[in-house]
């Protein structure tokens, strides 16, 4: 007997669950947010230009995937559809 296990659960769709504002209420103004709050805590505690450079830096990649995340999630169904339909367990050295 062969059961098929979901990796991505799609934890989106419980955000759509709980309704579409709320999904756009934490993707469009929470993330960005706490982007900058993130930004501003490290400026502010080290005072130093390096470290806030590369505190912009992660928070513009946080920023940028969380506003891309249908896309995301698309690439990553795909990605799981297409091993699962693969040929199985390659044998080898085990």
């Amino acid at each position: 007997m062969h059961t098929s296990v979901t990796l991505a659960a799609s934890w989106i769709d419980v955000g759509n669950g709980l309704g579409g504002d709320f999904k756009d209420l934490v993707f469009k103004v929470g993330i960005p947010a706490m982007c900058g709050v993130f930004v501003f805590v490290v400026g502010w505690k080290t005072k130093a230009p390096g470290p806030t450079i590369a505190a912009c830096f992660l928070a513009a990649i946080v920023w940028g995937l969380s506003a891309n995340m249908d896309d995301l999630q698309g690439n990553t169904s795909d990605t799981i559809n297409e091993y699962d339909g693969g040929p199985g367990i390659i044998g080898g050295d085990q």
